[in-house]
Parts: structure tokens; sequence; C-alpha cells
């Protein structure tokens, strides 16, 4: 199901879109898709999935610990389609977000295949921009995968324009300068960046900017299509280590007040 049906949904509700990450195989690959399924249950409207990676150089301390407890777990690229697989059959649009080497390593036009057969939505490339894409843009279209590319405060008009256009499904607006993390107060450049992107194009535009909370998050939806979240969903797991029916609930807790903020915004 493309992302942009999610969109639709959240309009129709006078509302932003709550977008909820985590890797895949963290805590392990069955708990993962647990957490995921919970998150989707309490209220995220689109989900994207992390392909742990070795050299995430554009992550926070918080995602590179998760993403290195699935790597010592042992979790492949088959997981992670895998655990798309089960997401994406509640209905839920489901992305993978991932660095481009290991789509690479897979094959490109092979990844794309597996993931559309997993029913996923498409690809959010932290490090592919799309004048270096060709290959994987090709591979997309064929299977009519969602293409999300990403723009930032340093994102000349120009730029934007070449990304926007190259996109498909929403725009995802990084807010911050520097790599991922929950942070206490919001990004004042995140608006002027909306008002930019806005100005080239008429995708829906979703935030990523360290959103922790359901008031951030209603700040946040006040001027963005999506509120995306990730490094307080990862942090909520590993602050209950071992504590699996624990860490559910607090991650349901979390996602409620999610949901409450971008239909507060």
């Amino acid at each position: 199901m493309s992302v942009s049906t999610a969109f639709d949904r959240a309009r129709a509700d006078d509302r932003s879109a709550l977008i909820g990450y985590l890797p895949a195989g963290f805590p392990d690959v069955a708990g993962g898709i647990d957490a995921l399924l919970a998150m989707v249950d309490a209220g995220c409207d689109v989900i994207e999935i992390g392909l742990p990676y070795t050299d995430p150089v554009m992550d926070g301390p918080t995602i590179q610990a998760a993403a290195q407890q699935a790597l010592e777990g042992g979790v492949r690229t088959t997981d992670v389609l895998r655990t798309v697989e089960a997401v994406a059959a509640t209905g839920t649009p489901t992305l993978i977000m991932t660095y481009w080497n290991p789509v690479e390593r897979y094959g490109v036009d092979r990844f794309a295949a597996d993931l559309a057969s997993a029913g996923g939505a498409g690809l959010i490339t932290p490090d592919l921009t799309p004048d270096f894409a060709p290959e994987w843009i090709a591979a997309a279209d064929e299977h009519d995968l969602d293409k999300v590319f990403l723009v930032a405060p340093s994102s000349t008009d120009e730029r934007i324009a070449m990304t926007t256009a190259q996109c498909r499904g929403f725009v995802y607006a990084t807010a911050v300068m520097g790599v991922t993390g929950a942070r206490t107060t919001t990004s004042d450049l995140a608006g002027p960046l909306v008002a930019r992107t806005r100005a080239a194009t008429r995708l829906p535009i979703g935030v990523g900017l360290g959103v922790s909370n359901g008031d951030q998050a209603a700040e946040v939806a006040s001027y963005a299509d999506g509120v995306i979240v990730g490094s307080s969903f990862v942090r909520t797991l590993l602050d209950h280590p071992g504590d699996r029916t624990g860490g559910l609930r607090a991650l349901r807790a979390l996602t409620e007040d999610l949901a409450a903020g971008v239909r507060r915004g």
C-alpha cells in the first residue's frame, strides 16, 4: 500500500500522520515485529523499518545502539523483509529506511522485487540523492514502490526542487543538522524548511527532528503533513531490557501520546 493512502486518511481527519520508526531485529526479530505491531495498534499511520547497518554515520547513539544489538543478534536482510511483511499485513503502509550500501550488496532489482513481494510501500534512502539514484529510481518505478528522498535546512531551493521531483509517497524533511536523536525542544529550522519544500511540490511533507512527546508532535503537526518519530520509540525499548511486557506497554503509551499530539496539531 502506498504511503499516500495514509496521508489521505489523515488529511480527511484534518490532522497530520504519525510515522513511527524501529530497526528490524530489535530487540530481536520476533520482538521487533511485536513492537511494531503494538505501535500500529496504538496509532501509527505509517511505519519505517530500519535495516541495521555496520556504519550508520547519520544515526545518533540511541538508534546506533539498537542497530548494533540487532546485528549482534544476527539480523539479515531477509529478516528485515519478513518484518515488513508482518507489518504490511495489517494494511499499514510500511517502508524500509536504509543506507544504500546494503541495497547495492543485495542487488537493486532483487531488493525492489522482494520488498514489493513483502507488501512494502517503498524505501527511504538518507544517504542517496536522486542524482545518484538512477538504478533505484528505475527499479522502484518498475515495482510501483515509493521513493522517499531527504531535504535539509542546508538544501538550496534548486536542490529541493530536484529532490522532490523524484520523490513519490512523501518528502522527508530532516530539520535537524547532524545525527538523529530525541531532543527536548523542536527545531526552529523545521517550519521554514517545510515552507520552502511546499513551494516546490504538492507531495506530503514529513518532518523528522527528534520529537519525543505529544506536545512536540502537536507543534510539528501544526505545519507538517507527517510527524516522524524514531529515537524515542527506540529509547523506550532500550529502557526495558529483558522486560518484553513492560517495553510493549511503555511503547503503546508513548504511541498513544504522540497520536493524540498529531490530532491536536
